[in-house]
């Protein structure tokens, strides 16, 4: 007892001193890991094995290594689902460039913008949203889109000139387990059958053959044509865009009657370009403006509107072209090589004379174009008087005035300078006078349209109030103290024309066009099998099986199907069913259910590979006419 109880604890221990027999025959060099607990040494590999730490021991997953994550990446960015999502984030991009002043638009706003937001500028300015179309994130959503777009179709597009060089796939074993299906039958032989389902189906547009004992077609290659030309026209336009925005060129210029234009930069009022565009980028060529032609509704509620709206041209090409005349109208644009000359606004020139203290002419008939504020043409602007003046006193000074000009005013007492008519029935002319400096000379960039009064005074009438006076055509205002005076003269018009350049458009439309066919196209055009079977029956009498299956789900197989039943009915007509015999047993096994009968086998025998597990075949040749043949459920 003494030596039971020193030898062996209760719970089974060896006593230290002496070792058991596992121990004695153990490699004496063995070391017991210390992530093991003391019970789990005493219970042995199966007591280890109630431990849920994990085991050092324990397989580890391969890495990828570099060759991996770049299949891992690829397959990733290949796919559809990221495909949609960058073309959303590409839509997403955009907003801002519609919400914020580009600079490539127009740089004065941006300015603005930054002078009355001084913590957003500087941030806007990081993010690159005063040019978000150029800017680096925008160019690599917008390169990363069209990686995803060709991964997407070359693989595809191989697959499907690997189907349209195939056959249609032969006639499953049981065409009963198909959506659409119908049989009757028929004393026609069974190749007799198959060749009239042959042409059959090849005069209704099936590529189609014969496959053992069957005829196989299918129809709706459109379908994934049309899927693969919308993707195709999305890469199209998604490189038209590109390099229309990255060589595009537009401006604008303002040319009175007489005038004329040359396409070079230094000509334009305004330009602005893509970031790939050069000078040599634009098309030689210039115009004279001969005149400007614009009628209007003289009543009724569209009074005022334009009835004719068009501009005479004389233009060549080249340096020693030949000049021709055109007549340019609005949304009739003057084609010259890759550039689009458009009519794009109307206005008004008033002629004036000015002369100096001295009556010097220091200003001769000259035409001072003014910007319209409304649809009646009422427009305004500046005269400026830069060279040449000298006052009363013989010092050089600068004149200015702001100009306000109503082509047909409704007359005195009849209220405020607005015009009352487009045309030229009443104009007058509203001018307010200023001497001293322009401030043309300070290099500092001013708009020829207005009248910078930083350093301008006023002439004062005889109360004391600004100078200012309303003329009519011939009529003169004397300046005060013999300052001078200005001649109203008369008037002249003026046609604003834009000059652009966009490369590729003509692709970037082709692409739109083909999108939205081939975008039809898989949406509309239903690609399904049709397969016929004719054998012979037990009985000697041909069977004929007919039975469809739509790629995507369509309701038109079963109809479609009925209809080719109906016409292949006709070249193979039903024969009549056999008459039972008045004495036969109704369990006998020669009945319509017998295994041997040719036209009602077992949907739950049927093959797997047939077709849809959950499809319904009606195939009781006892149920059907033969003259409408039956049609299963759909899926």
């Amino acid at each position: 007892m003494s030596d039971t109880k020193t030898g062996t604890g209760a719970q089974g221990k060896s006593a230290p001193d002496e070792p058991t027999a596992d121990e004695s025959t153990a490699d004496p060099t063995a070391t017991v890991p210390a992530s093991r607990t003391a019970e789990e040494t005493d219970l042995g590999e199966a007591g280890s094995r109630l431990s849920t730490a994990p085991r050092d021991d324990a397989p580890q997953l391969p890495a990828l290594g570099f060759i991996g994550w770049l299949r891992w990446f690829w397959r990733h960015l290949t796919s559809m689902r990221i495909a949609l999502l960058l073309l959303l984030l590409l839509s997403l991009a955009a907003v801002p460039g519609s919400l914020i002043p580009q600079s490539g638009v127009d740089a004065t706003l941006v300015d603005d913008f930054r002078q009355r937001h001084e913590t957003l500028g500087p941030i806007y300015d990081k993010l690159g949203l005063f040019h978000v179309y150029s800017s680096v994130w925008f160019s690599a959503i917008y390169i990363l889109l069209f990686i995803s777009l060709i991964g997407c179709i070359v693989p595809r597009t191989w697959q499907f000139v690997g189907q349209l060089r195939s056959r249609p796939p032969g006639a499953p074993k049981r065409l009963t387990r198909l959506p659409a299906y119908t049989t009757w039958r028929t004393e026609a032989e069974p190749e007799q059958v198959r060749e009239a389902a042959l042409a059959l189906l090849k005069r209704h547009r099936f590529r189609a053959h014969t496959a053992g004992d069957a005829v196989a077609a299918e129809k709706g290659y459109l379908r994934e044509v049309g899927n693969l030309a919308f993707h195709i026209a999305l890469v199209v336009m998604l490189v038209a865009f590109a390099w229309g925005q990255l060589f595009k060129y537009e401006g604008n210029k303002l040319i009175l009657e007489g005038h004329g234009f040359a396409n070079t930069l230094t000509q334009y009022d305004d330009f602005k370009s893509g970031n790939l565009f050069s000078q040599d980028d634009l098309d030689p060529f210039s115009f004279t403006l001969d005149a400007f032609r614009g009628t209007y509704e003289p009543t009724g509620p569209n009074r005022g509107t334009p009835r004719t709206y068009e501009a005479t041209l004389t233009y060549s090409v080249g340096a020693y072209g030949e000049e021709r005349t055109t007549t340019i109208k609005v949304n009739e644009p003057l084609e010259i090589g890759g550039s689009k000359v458009y009519l794009v606004s109307h206005g008004y020139a008033p002629i004036v004379t000015v002369r100096d203290g001295q009556g010097k002419v220091v200003m001769d008939k000259e035409a001072v174009a003014l910007l319209p504020l409304d649809g009646f043409v009422t427009s305004t602007g500046a005269i400026k008087v830069m060279d040449g003046y000298r006052n009363a006193d013989g010092e050089r000074e600068q004149l200015g005035f702001n100009a306000f000009f109503v082509p047909t005013f409704a007359g005195e007492g009849e209220g405020t300078m607005v015009s009352q008519f487009p045309a030229l029935l009443n104009p007058r002319l509203a001018l307010s006078a200023y001497h001293g400096d322009l401030g043309v000379n300070s290099g500092i960039p001013q708009s020829i349209y207005r009248l910078d009064q930083t350093n301008m005074k006023e002439f004062k009438d005889s109360e004391g109030e600004l100078f200012k006076q309303r003329l009519a055509i011939g009529e003169t205002m004397t300046l005060p103290d013999g300052a001078g005076s200005v001649t109203f003269e008369g008037v002249q018009e003026w046609a604003g024309f834009q000059i652009a350049a966009q490369p590729a458009s003509g692709w970037a439309l082709a692409g739109s066009v083909a999108a939205i066919f081939g975008l039809a196209a898989s949406l509309f055009v239903q690609r399904r099998r049709v397969w016929v079977r004719a054998v012979k029956g037990a009985d000697g009498i041909t069977v004929v099986e007919m039975a469809g299956l739509g790629r995507s789900e369509s309701a038109k197989v079963p109809e479609e199907l009925g209809e080719l039943a109906g016409l292949l009915f006709d070249k193979a007509p039903g024969a009549p069913e056999p008459k039972p015999e008045a004495d036969a047993d109704p369990d006998s096994p020669d009945s319509s259910d017998s295994p041997d009968s040719p036209v009602s086998p077992s949907a739950t025998d049927a093959d797997p590979d047939a077709g849809p597990k959950d499809a319904t075949a009606s195939h009781d040749p006892a149920s059907h006419d033969p003259a409408v043949p039956a049609e299963g459920p759909e899926k």
